[in-house]
């Protein structure tokens, strides 16, 4: 299939949660929990809105400063809930499809390297994946470009080789400061209307996997399920 998404495409840089794991509400949960032991509160919906950046972007927007308190303590939170995280349908495919279609798979993620080891675990694409950013790795998490940039030089690849496939805006924020096109997905709970800046937008992976595999009818593939830029 000649796909006009990853024409030239020589690596995509893939967020991980929301994206290729069902695991947004468990942050969320995650970091209620982290603030209200810390003696703050901070509703769920407000929390949601911010799952995709660390720590050092997401406790500044919701209490007005960093607490490194409430930091550390939600890893321990989260992996409580770790359990009930599961890959969501297509997500492997998608990945093996792009490693035998010889385009770099990379994972760009702001979460530390524990959860993301979990992750990859539980989606079985340890051997899929050519390189890995995350937080450990940067000073600024998204909407920050760093993860996406430090991603990029890592895999040796152009801008203009590279997509980044997320679920967020701030998925899109980072793509776009980074010089970057952006894939989203409906799957992290943004809505397609607040996803419209990304070059395409489709319900969630497997929809994505479709496209790329070409199962989609051209009556399909032109619909609202996605956005060319």
């Amino acid at each position: 299939m000649d796909d006009v998404l990853f024409a030239n495409t020589r690596a995509v840089l893939l967020d991980v949660d929301g994206t290729l794991v069902d695991t947004n509400y468990l942050h969320t949960l995650a970091w209620s929990r982290a603030l209200r032991r810390a003696g703050e509160w901070a509703p769920m919906n407000a929390i949601h809105r911010l799952i995709g950046m660390g720590a050092d972007q997401l406790l500044p927007r919701l209490i007005g400063r960093f607490d490194e308190q409430i930091a550390d303590s939600r890893p321990q939170l989260y992996a409580e809930l770790a359990d009930e995280a599961a890959p969501f349908p297509g997500a492997h495919q998608l990945v093996a499809t792009l490693k035998n279609r010889r385009i770099a798979v990379v994972l760009a993620t702001s979460s530390p390297q524990r959860e993301l080891d979990r992750a990859m675990a539980i989606l079985d694409i340890g051997e899929l994946v050519d390189c890995v950013t995350t937080a450990d790795d940067v000073q600024r998490s998204k909407p920050d470009p760093q993860i996406f940039e430090v991603a990029r030089q890592r895999i040796g690849a152009d801008p203009d080789d590279t997509v980044v496939i997320g679920d967020s805006i701030w998925d899109i924020e980072a793509a776009t400061s980074a010089g970057l096109r952006c894939i989203a997905l409906e799957s992290g709970g943004f809505s397609r209307a607040e996803l419209a800046q990304a070059s395409a937008v489709f319900r969630d992976v497997a929809q994505l996997y479709d496209h790329l595999a070409g199962r989609l009818s051209e009556s399909s593939a032109s619909a609202p399920a996605q956005r060319q830029a």
